[in-house]
């Protein structure tokens, strides 16, 4: 018995691309197998990019990025297209991954044992944090064995089933004709796909009164936390920093020493798991923004409470990302940031054919990944148990909306760990005889502790700043 699909076109080169492609080959049963990446090597969001996302317009930073003018006939060469900013990825210099690297890493390959220098002095030897650099060349020799598949500096445009077959159409940049770099653009068409691209691409801004007027006459003064690159951007700066949860913690431990006077913290809602960070010394806590105003030299920042900071030198958004599919027609991602039509997070409601890998989020992180991908490629190879019918479908995503609400807290995995991957362990079936696949492990309730195991060391290093910080200063010296 052969597939359900013999083509399959896989998007993205992240940690979810990788677990996709993977899967998918060790199957040994689909005819072609495609990658896409649009940048010029693997490793999705774990890259760093030294210049960072430009602020984006309020109108953008809601909304998937820009559609470009596509050809009407195919192959063809056009003039290069303006950079999509998005592609570049928001890791800083001293990042540290969050999640315990015992359960971040795959089932099949650990992470190194490396930690970062830095990590070690506030987090203890042998922590479960692993630096980006390791991280990235992990995933970059784990890809070693599938690098013939990638077509890498080739942007996805648009996505659309044409018939019974997926319509891929398809962008190079970089290509030299008569002594000219321009793009190259070509269609390929797929029985199947697997989009693989992240959530970490465009960033999420709120509407804030008088914000679009500052940031077109003062853009420097504006960021999200995906621009944050160092420590040394923000001494002796005025800064409000917005948002309230993990990326908003990460950038106050790092600049709440440097800044100028306290560091504003402006939050509407607040992790309380994080709240050693929000009590760090020179931390100041603010509501929500209720204007911006702008003026010749810059901008004043008034809270709802009434108060003002005046002369602010940075604003940086903590506010986390918009689910970003710009690829897809129709386009299935909700106002509210919510991927919609799409039964456990995967697979296309009415057309299985279009599963997503890796936007389920609170997953413990690569791990889930891996798990999704081995149930796409078992079901895409006509192994594994069937989907349940249509109707039972549409009933899951109509009370997951119930239960979780209708924005992007849709896709949080915690805290029903075992109920998810136990569905993917059980949608995936065992390993086919003739495949090189292999048998998910099950569920262990340990995972969910090593994977949080960071925070309670970061909670007890951010206490034990706030406790010296409190000691008179001749104390202090004597620590």
């Amino acid at each position: 018995m052969g597939p359900r699909y013999r083509t399959v076109a896989v998007i993205g080169t992240g940690p979810s691309g990788f677990s996709a492609v993977r899967a998918l080959d060790q199957e040994k049963i689909f005819d072609t197998i495609r990658v896409f990446e649009r940048r010029d090597r693997v490793g999705g969001t774990w890259n760093y990019d030294p210049t960072p996302d430009v602020f984006p317009s309020l109108g953008d930073s809601n909304t998937s990025q820009k559609a470009k003018s596509i050809p009407t006939r195919f192959p063809q060469f056009t003039p290069p297209a303006a950079e999509d900013t998005t592609a570049r990825t928001g890791i800083y210099e001293g990042l540290d991954s969050n999640v315990g690297a015992k359960v971040m890493a795959f089932t099949h390959t650990p992470l190194p044992e490396i930690n970062s220098p830095l990590s070690i002095e506030r987090l203890g030897n042998s922590n479960p944090t692993r630096p980006f650099p390791v991280v990235a060349q992990w995933l970059e020799d784990l890809f070693h064995d599938y690098l013939h598949l990638i077509s890498f500096n080739t942007t996805v445009e648009k996505v659309e089933k044409v018939g019974d077959k997926w319509t891929v159409t398809l962008r190079r940049k970089g290509q030299l004709r008569h002594g000219q770099v321009q793009d190259y653009w070509w269609q390929e068409k797929f029985d199947a796909i697997v989009v693989a691209s992240g959530h970490y691409n465009v960033p999420f801004i709120p509407d804030v009164p008088g914000l679009e007027e500052a940031s077109k006459a003062h853009p420097n003064h504006f960021e999200h936390s995906k621009s944050y690159r160092s420590q040394n951007d923000y001494i002796g700066k005025k800064v409000v920093v917005v948002g309230g949860n993990v990326s908003a913690a990460d950038v106050v431990s790092e600049i709440y020493p440097l800044v100028k006077g306290p560091l504003y913290l402006s939050q509407r809602g607040k992790n309380e798991a994080l709240q050693a960070a929000w009590e760090l010394p020179n931390v100041e806590a603010k509501p929500q923004i209720k204007n911006i105003e702008t003026i010749p030299t810059g901008i004043n920042v008034e809270f709802t409470d009434g108060s003002k900071v005046d002369n602010v030198d940075k604003v940086i958004f903590g506010t986390g990302f918009r689910a970003s599919y710009p690829f897809l027609t129709p386009d299935p991602v909700t106002p509210n940031n919510r991927l919609a039509g799409f039964y456990q997070h995967i697979f296309k409601v009415g057309d299985p054919s279009l599963a997503i890998v890796g936007q389920v989020r609170a997953g413990i992180s690569f791990r889930v990944y891996e798990y999704q991908a081995v149930a796409v490629a078992r079901y895409f190879a006509g192994r594994g148990k069937s989907l349940p019918s249509l109707q039972e479908q549409d009933l899951w995503e109509v009370k997951r909306v119930q239960y979780k609400g209708p924005s992007t807290n849709f896709h949080e995995v915690k805290p029903d760990f075992k109920e998810y991957f136990d569905f993917l362990v059980g949608l995936a079936g065992p390993p086919a005889p003739e495949s090189e696949a292999y048998e998910l492990p099950p569920w262990d309730d340990k995972w969910a502790e090593l994977a949080f195991a960071v925070l309670p060391l970061k909670e007890k290093y951010w206490k034990s700043v706030r406790e010296r910080s409190s000691k008179p200063r001749q104390e202090r010296a004597k620590l």
